[in-house]
């Protein structure tokens, strides 16, 4: 009987080996996108890397050392994404790298170079671990939407790229880096062939954003007003861009880019909440009415991502 019995319970703990999902990781997880695509993971039963840099010691890295110390699927790796080899420790035995680079000083004309770089490495990276299976690289509508004649155009869509002279001339340099790192990502992955979706993501917003993800927002929201009136601000909630992360990951189909947002802001009404949803960042004097009903046409597509949305309900 006691045979029986262990027997049983060998298959059973064989079995829950057998479902477990596979090793991934997150990096930057001390960014907030990252972090949040960390937690997303957990609960979804993976076993996550987080890759963090060494930027001090932020509230989002003090929160991922207190899940590590709670959750045994949890590891956390400090990595320089300047140096080559510490990415490659980080994915070792992953099969999937959720990268989310983001700095947390804001952007200048040197940060552009540095996350190009970083960027460079973290794909290189990839192809040199061979259990990753595939590369979800967060990139940003920054990185679609800026050109000299924005005006005119009609859709906006995963075909669309932002033109890094106009954003040099401009100093839109948020706006250049995505462009430029998602660019350099992108060849290197063809390059070597490997399997790579980027998400293309709106404003974020989500708990806590104003206080933990303060530059990058406001380094996004450069030229606000342009992109308003253009038809092309756009926000995305952050559960929703952690969603679709991990089912880009997950649908073996998925390919290319996805144009990612939760809704346009077209209107003077909407503006306004996207401006107290981003309190203290953002403040309107004092008793600000709404100055016009007038509703900006907009012109961002996102019909690849709302297939893989449905095709994800059934």
């Amino acid at each position: 009987m006691r045979e029986v019995i262990e027997m049983e319970e060998t298959e059973v703990k064989r079995a829950n080996i057998d479902h477990q999902k596979p090793s991934v990781c997150v990096l930057d997880s001390s960014s907030y996108v990252g972090f949040s695509i960390l937690k997303g993971l957990l609960s979804r039963g993976y076993k996550v890397h987080a890759a963090i840099q060494n930027n001090g010691e932020t509230e989002i890295v003090r929160k991922i050392r207190e899940l590590e110390r709670m959750e045994e699927r949890l590891v956390v790796f400090v990595v320089d994404v300047l140096d080559y080899q510490s990415i490659v420790g980080a994915l070792k035995g992953c099969s999937a790298l959720f990268c989310s680079l983001d700095s947390s000083d804001g952007y200048d004309d040197k940060m552009v170079d540095l996350e190009v770089r970083g960027a460079i490495n973290v794909v290189e990276a990839c192809a040199q671990t061979e259990t990753i299976e595939k590369i979800v690289f967060s990139s940003s509508l920054a990185s679609s939407i800026w050109r000299e004649n924005i005006s005119v155009e009609k859709d906006i869509d995963e075909k669309s790229w932002s033109d890094p002279e106009f954003c040099r001339r401009q100093k839109l340099w948020y706006a250049l880096a995505k462009t430029l790192s998602e660019q350099a990502a992108w060849a290197l992955a063809m390059d070597r062939m490997l399997s790579m979706v980027s998400v293309n993501a709106g404003l974020v917003l989500g708990p806590s954003v104003a206080q933990q993800n303060p530059r990058p927002t406001m380094s996004y929201l450069k030229g606000a007003a342009e992109m308003y009136e253009n038809g092309v601000l756009a926000f995305v909630d952050v559960d929703f861009l952690v969603d679709v992360h991990i089912r880009t990951y997950e649908d073996k189909s998925t390919c290319g880019r996805y144009i990612c947002f939760s809704q346009i802001i077209n209107t003077d009404e909407e503006a306004i909440k996207l401006a107290e949803a981003l309190s203290p960042l953002i403040s309107l004097p004092p008793g600000y009415q709404c100055q016009a009903s007038v509703a900006y046409a907009d012109k961002l597509r996102k019909t690849k991502l709302n297939k893989l949305v449905e095709s994800a309900a059934y």
